[in-house]
């Protein structure tokens, strides 16, 4: 459909899970993608991938922890292709922590790269629309658990809640300068990163995601590809003048009560 043809689009966190299908999504609809990541391995494998099918890409390493390189990660996208116009936030840390057992240093983690990440990516990419005086569009990827979540996402929940103000405090300020910056509260989702986070915490087998999709009312885990052209629809115009907007991409439903 060409959605987002000759855009370029940046997708922070990128080189694996939703970011990837993002990146791939992307390239699909005519975008010209830079992934970044702190790994070059899948990050360099993603973007082969892509460029192998035709598409346009590039990698940026990044450790997305420090606000300065993820400033970096758009200013060396303006470097190579002269302006960002799309920016999709899609890093995310979900080590374990309750209120009881959260160290400073595990907070601090989760705020770097949760909140802290997003809001110095979203700065420069706002500043290189506002200086060229062209509108753009900004996707944070967040969470459901950002209504609340399980008491042993505490210090998750509590920087992507405040990506969710962020996410409406920007929109807000931006509006007219025409940047239109939305997020989407993706639920329980099939990803290398899901898969291992549930080994390493839950004592996951090999069948957890038979075994998880049993239990949801769909029948399955979120589908990565499936969060990814939801995001595109947002990073288009086809989406219209919605901006501010935090939509939930979930098969549960707050405030419903069985």
């Amino acid at each position: 459909m060409g959605l987002l043809d000759d855009r370029i689009v940046l997708v922070n966190g990128g080189s694996q899970g939703v970011g990837a299908a993002i990146a791939r999504a992307a390239v699909r609809e005519g975008a010209v993608v830079a992934v970044s990541g702190r790994r070059p391995e899948p990050g360099e494998t993603l973007v082969a991938e892509l460029t192998a099918g035709g598409g346009k890409a590039m990698f940026v390493r990044a450790d997305l922890a420090d606000a300065e390189q993820a400033r970096a990660s758009v200013t060396r996208v303006v470097e190579a292709y002269g302006r960002v116009d799309c920016l999709v936030n899609s890093a995310g840390l979900t080590t374990r922590g309750t209120l009881l057992d959260t160290t400073p240093e595990l907070f601090d983690q989760h705020v770097a790269v949760n909140l802290k990440a997003p809001f110095f990516a979203m700065q420069a990419a706002v500043a290189d629309m506002v200086r060229r005086e062209a509108p753009g569009t900004i996707v944070n990827i967040i969470t459901s658990s950002a209504h609340g979540g399980q008491p042993f996402l505490a210090p998750y929940v509590a920087a992507k809640a405040g990506l969710i103000g962020l996410t409406r405090n920007a929109a807000h300020a931006h509006r007219w300068d025409r940047i239109r910056i939305n997020g989407v509260n993706i639920g329980w989702t099939a990803t290398e990163g899901e898969d291992a986070t549930q080994r390493a915490f839950h004592g996951a087998g090999d069948d957890w995601r038979e075994q998880a999709a049993a239990r949801l009312p769909m029948g399955k885990l979120g589908q990565p590809d499936e969060i990814a052209d939801f995001v595109v629809l947002l990073l288009s115009d086809r989406s219209g003048v919605v901006t501010g907007s935090v939509i939930d991409w979930d098969q549960n439903v707050l405030g419903g009560l069985d």
